[in-house]
């Protein structure tokens, strides 16, 4: 599996990627505009990341828009859909509005702060990427 994890909270960052790191290579990004580069990157070389666990709140590009963007760069790069990239939202917002957005703009499943492991990996499985 290979991950790209967006988040700039240091120990989070931390946590997921040592989860993660089991299963494949995982790359890091700390905000979402280093996470469209990295995607971008990841497309042109043909290595395409598998799984994205993004954050929503973010300096410079926040997780809302990465996601719209990364779904841009895929169309653009003619993914088909069932290639496409798994998006999982990490994020302390509980709130409906956040949770829509982040569905609307593409997400596959969110999680709420602090993170824990085992719904982590549920999430994953029914993802279908383990």
């Amino acid at each position: 599996m290979h991950t790209l994890i967006v988040e700039d909270d240091f120990a989070s960052r931390l946590f997921v990627q040592k989860v993660l790191s089991a299963y494949g290579e995982v790359h890091i990004a700390v905000n979402g505009k280093e996470a469209i580069h990295a995607f971008r990157m990841s497309l042109e070389n043909n290595v395409p990341y598998d799984l994205v666990c993004m954050d929503l709140q973010m300096p410079e590009m926040d997780g809302h828009e990465a996601i719209q963007q990364i779904k841009a760069l895929e169309r653009e790069f003619h993914v088909p859909f069932d290639d496409e990239v798994k998006t999982i939202i990490i994020s302390a917002f509980s709130d409906i509005k956040n949770v829509a957005t982040g569905f609307s703009r593409g997400a596959d499943a969110y999680l709420v702060k602090p993170l824990e492991k085992d719904k982590l990996f549920a999430e994953i499985k029914n993802l279908g990427l383990l």
